[in-house]
């Protein structure tokens, strides 16, 4: 007989059964949805808010609760898919020939964190460090959710504009979005009327730490690259496998953040200093598979506890001006503000159309308002972490569903 209680699953089964389940989506995900107006991300989400929704787990997976461990989960995702973005490039990076995410880094981005900062304080009521907090955290493409508009692997040749300057700007911005979640840092402790405090934020956190990323990517990738493809018989590149890629991310994050510099900047430059070090070799494609199967599973679980946190109440605190403002983000911030910096590059009106509308927002802004909000001093954060969740939801989803069918018409020739 069985006794009572005994048909309710056990949380710790329920877990790898979830575990499996993702590792399956991972491998055969892709392929069998790729026909249908449904990504990963959306069908995760999904899965998560059922699960969650039914009561099976008394695990409640709120940032705010967890805001440490969703801090550090973040930060490994988003590391992990920057060495995957800057192994695919197939282009050597160039003044002209990167003309276009120049103009999104330099243009798009700063416009983006004004006018969502700018919405912040008149619409919705914040505090300027929490408005300042809310643009810095949205203002960058996001490396993780973005793949699917992205170039493909290594000498696929799935390389047309539209996917190059995408994956080139999520590659970088998300270093450079770093300076303004500090300064909304200086600001909630009042350092934004005090010169010498904005003046040390200039000097570290603009000057050294963007040095220091940049130093420490391009001398961590000149050492691997030559290990790997030194021309040698040793060279690691015919001995060694894809979790190298891994090493290689954990190394040049961790031996930046040493220093104090910026982490993000110096795993995406050693990627492309990797790629550089020899273009044609086929162990390229092993490392950047190995780091987009990483990536892809670290992703899928984040986006099912971002489900399960949904289920349980994050949107809770939100109003319809919050609404509305989340939509205005999406729908008009960064596509006039990425139009607008497109100017004169000589990229079609549907190309720039394009990447303008694509500014995926994800797990990026979840590391940026974790790090804020655990590193200074901004309040209460519900109605913060309501806004950014709805605006991440409605970014899966329009993106997710139109991405293949816009991206297709922008590539037409």
């Amino acid at each position: 007989m069985f006794e009572a209680g005994a048909l309710t699953p056990d949380p710790y089964i329920l877990f790898l059964l979830g575990l499996g389940a993702l590792v399956i989506l991972v491998s055969w995900g892709p392929a069998g949805l790729k026909r249908l107006p449904v990504s990963l991300a959306i069908l995760c989400v999904a899965i998560g808010y059922g699960v969650f929704s039914l009561g099976w787990l008394a695990f409640n997976p709120d940032p705010r609760t967890f805001d440490t461990v969703t801090e550090r989960m973040a930060e490994l995702v988003v590391i992990v898919s920057l060495m995957g973005a800057g192994l695919k490039l197939d282009r050597r990076l160039g003044w002209k020939a990167w003309g276009a995410t120049w103009r999104l880094l330099a243009i798009a981005m700063p416009l983006t964190i004004a006018l969502v900062a700018w919405l912040g304080v008149g619409a919705l009521g914040f505090s300027l460090p929490m408005a300042l907090l809310l643009g810095a955290s949205l203002a960058p493409t996001d490396p993780v959710l973005a793949a699917d508009v992205q170039t493909g692997p290594p000498g696929s040749g799935e390389n047309s504009e539209v996917r190059f300057h995408l994956t080139a700007e999520a590659g970088l911005n998300d270093a450079l979005a770093f300076p303004f979640v500090n300064l909304a840092i200086v600001a909630a402790a009042g350092g934004l009327a005090l010169g010498p405090q904005l003046a040390e934020w200039a000097l570290v956190d603009v000057v050294w730490k963007l040095a220091a990323g940049l130093g420490m990517g391009v001398l961590v990738g000149r050492g691997l690259g030559w290990l790997m493809f030194s021309g040698r018989p040793n060279a690691l590149a015919g001995v060694a496998d894809g979790l190298v890629a891994l090493g290689a991310t954990l190394l040049a994050y961790a031996l930046t953040e040493v220093v104090h510099g910026y982490g993000f900047l110096a795993v995406f430059v050693a990627a492309l200093t990797i790629r550089n070090a020899e273009r044609e070799h086929d162990y390229h494609r092993e490392l950047h598979d190995f780091a987009e199967q990483v990536e892809k599973l670290l992703m899928l679980l984040l986006l099912v506890l971002f489900g399960g946190a949904i289920a349980n109440g994050l949107f809770d605190a939100l109003t319809w001006t919050d609404g509305l403002v989340a939509l205005a983000i999406l729908l008009l911030v960064r596509p006039l503000a990425g139009y607008a910096s497109l100017f004169g590059t000589g990229l079609k009106r549907r190309e720039k159309a394009a990447i303008a509308f694509f500014g995926i927002r994800g797990i990026g802004t979840v590391y940026y308002v974790a790090y804020g909000l655990n590193h200074g001093d901004f309040g209460s954060s519900e109605r913060l972490w309501a806004v950014v969740g709805l605006v991440i939801l409605g970014s899966i989803v329009l993106h997710g569903v139109s991405s293949t069918p816009l991206l297709r018409l922008a590539e037409r020739r």
